[in-house]
C-alpha cells in the first residue's frame, strides 16, 4: 500500500508553501478533526466534519474477506457484497439504490483477502437516512432465496469475465495461486467455481451472522455533518445491535484451520505455462513479498516503482525502449496483505521474442540492476511521485473516509499515516538495493507465461 508526500493538497488542507520551507516536515502539514466514538457494542465511528459543501460520504469497513472462509464456501465474502444490496428487512429489495441515485449520489462496494468495505457519497441532508439503511442491513439482511439464487449467476458471469475469459486475468489468479499454495491468499476472492455454483443460502446467512457484527466493523463519515450529531445517530441506530462474543474465537479457529499463511518453500524460478489468446506472450514473475507495515514492506513499495512505474524506469529503460527492445510494456507492484505478500514484474513481449531469453535475462540482470543502475535522482523521483499520486484525493469526502479508512483498517490506527510519512522519507538508497538483494531472488520467484502456442 504506497502512500506519497504532500505538495498539491496544501491549500485544501489549509497550510501554506512556506511552512515546508521552514522546516516542518509532511506529517506536519497534514491534519484531520477526528471525532471518535466507541460504541459499548464494539463498532467505533470516526467524523470528519468538512463544511466546503453540503456533501457527505459514509464508508463502512468490515474485518472480514476471503482468508476467513473455509472449504466448501470460498466466494462467500465477495458474494455478500452482493448480496447486501439486495434488500433487508426495513429497506427491501431495490430501495436503497433508488434512494442514493434518487439524491444525485453514488454506493457501491469492493471485496478483498482481507476486508469488505462498503461506501455511499450523496447530498448529507440525507445523513440519517444512510444510517438508517446502513443498520438495518447490519442486522436484517433478508438474503432473499430468489434474488440469492439469481445472484449466483450473476457471480459466476463475473468471475468468468475476469478470469476464464481474460488473459491477463488467468494469469494473475495462477501466479497467486502458485506464490500461496496451500493458504487461504491463494484463492480468489470471487471463490472457486464449484463453490460458487453449490454454497446454500444457510452457510452464507450463518457466515454473515458471524462476521457482520457490529464488533467486527468501523464507520468513517466525513462531510458536512455535525459530529456530535451524527455520532448519536449512529449509536440510536446501531446501539442496540448485538455484538458477537464469539468473534476472536471464531476467527483463530478459522485460520488454524486454514493452515495459516506462509509460503510453501523455496520456488526455484520454475516456469508456469498456460494458454491463452494472446499472440504475443504476456509473463508474470512473482516474488515472496511481505506483509503491511514493517519497514521493509515501504522500501519494496518504493523498489517497485524505481524498477517498474514509467519511462525512466530501470526495466522501461532495459526492454521497452533500449536499442534492441525485447518487450512492448513492463510494469513492477509490490503487494502487500495483512497477513502476507508477493512483489512482482510483469509484461508483453515483443512478436518474435523468445519467452525463454526473456525469463533468463531477467534473472541475470534484475539485481545487477539494482546494484549499478538505481540512483539518487530516481529515489527522489519516486518520493515525489508518491506524494502527487496519494494525497491527491484528499480534496473529496469520500478521497478522505478512504484514506482514513484504510489507515484505521490496515494498521488499526488512523493516524498512522504520519508514521508513513516519515518511514518513506527516510528510506534511502542502499536500503533498497539491499531489499533488492535480499528478496529479488530466483529461489524464491516464479515465472509464468501465458500464449495462444502454449500447449491447452
Amino acid at each position: 500500500m504506497k502512500l506519497i508526500w504532500l505538495a498539491a493538497m496544501l491549500s485544501f488542507l489549509g497550510c501554506a508553501n512556506k511552512d515546508v520551507k521552514q522546516g516542518r516536515s509532511e506529517s506536519d502539514l497534514i491534519h484531520f478533526e477526528v471525532k471518535e466514538k466507541l460504541l459499548d457494542n464494539g463498532l467505533k465511528v470516526l467524523v470528519v466534519e468538512n463544511h466546503k459543501l453540503p456533501l457527505v460520504s459514509y464508508y463502512t469497513y468490515f474485518d472480514v474477506g476471503g482468508k476467513f472462509e473455509t472449504p466448501g464456501i470460498t466466494g462467500s465474502s465477495h458474494f455478500l457484497e452482493h448480496m447486501m444490496f439486495k434488500g433487508a428487512k426495513k429497506y427491501p429489495e431495490g430501495e436503497f439504490d433508488k434512494m442514493v441515485e434518487g439524491s444525485g449520489g453514488k454506493n457501491n462496494a469492493y471485496t478483498t483477502s482481507d476486508m469488505t468495505v462498503y461506501y455511499e457519497s450523496l447530498p448529507s441532508e440525507h445523513i440519517k437516512k444512510i444510517i438508517d439503511v446502513e443498520a438495518d442491513r447490519m442486522q436484517n439482511l433478508a438474503l432473499n432465496p430468489k434474488s440469492f439464487a439469481s445472484e449466483k449467476n450473476v457471480v459466476l458471469e463475473e468471475r468468468k469475465m475476469r478470469y476464464e475469459n481474460s488473459d491477463r486475468g488467468k494469469i494473475y489468479l495462477e501466479m497467486m495461486t502458485s506464490m500461496f499454495e496451500g493458504t487461504p491468499y491463494g484463492i480468489p476472492v470471487i471463490g472457486k467455481i464449484e463453490d460458487i455454483k453449490n454454497v446454500t443460502r444457510d452457510q452464507v446467512f450463518e457466515y454473515f451472522k458471524t462476521f457482520y457484527a457490529p464488533n467486527n466493523a468501523f464507520i468513517v463519515i466525513v462531510g458536512d455533518v455535525d459530529s456530535d450529531e451524527v455520532i448519536k445517530e449512529v449509536e440510536s441506530k446501531f446501539g442496540d445491535i448485538p455484538k458477537n462474543e464469539k468473534l476472536k474465537e471464531r476467527k483463530e479457529s478459522i485460520f488454524k484451520q486454514n493452515g495459516g499463511f506462509d509460503f510453501k518453500g523455496k520456488y526455484g524460478g520454475r516456469h508456469i505455462r498456460l494458454h491463452g489468446d494472446t499472440k504475443d506472450p504476456v509473463f508474470m514473475l512473482g516474488f515472496k513479498g511481505v506483509k503491511v507495515g514493517p519497514r521493509i514492506a515501504y522500501t519494496l513499495d518504493i523498489l517497485s516503482s524505481m524498477l517498474g512505474d514509467g519511462e525512466s524506469s530501470y526495466l522501461s529503460e532495459k526492454y521497452v525502449l533500449a536499442r534492441k527492445p525485447k518487450l512492448s510494456n513492463v510494469y513492477a507492484a509490490n503487494y502487500t496483505l495483512l497477513e502476507s505478500g508477493v512483489f512482482f514484474i510483469g509484461g508483453q513481449l515483443l512478436n518474435g521474442v523468445s519467452i525463454n531469453t526473456v525469463r533468463n535475462d531477467l534473472f541475470k540482470n534484475l539485481q545487477r540492476g539494482c546494484a549499478q543502475s538505481l540512483n539518487e535522482r530516481q529515489l527522489q523521483k519516486v518520493k515525489n511521485q508518491y506524494l502527487v499520486s496519494y494525497l491527491s484525493g484528499l480534496d473529496t469526502n469520500q478521497g478522505i473516509a478512504k484514506f482514513i479508512g484504510d489507515r484505521q483498517a490496515y494498521y488499526g490506527d488512523y493516524d498512522f499515516y504520519k508514521k508513513e510519512l516519515a518511514t518513506y522519507q527516510s528510506i534511502n538508497l542502499e536500503e533498497v538495493k539491499k531489499a533488492c538483494k535480499d528478496y529479488i531472488v530466483k529461489d524464491n520467484a516464479i515465472f509464468l507465461s501465458i500464449w495462444n502456442k502454449h500447449k491447452k
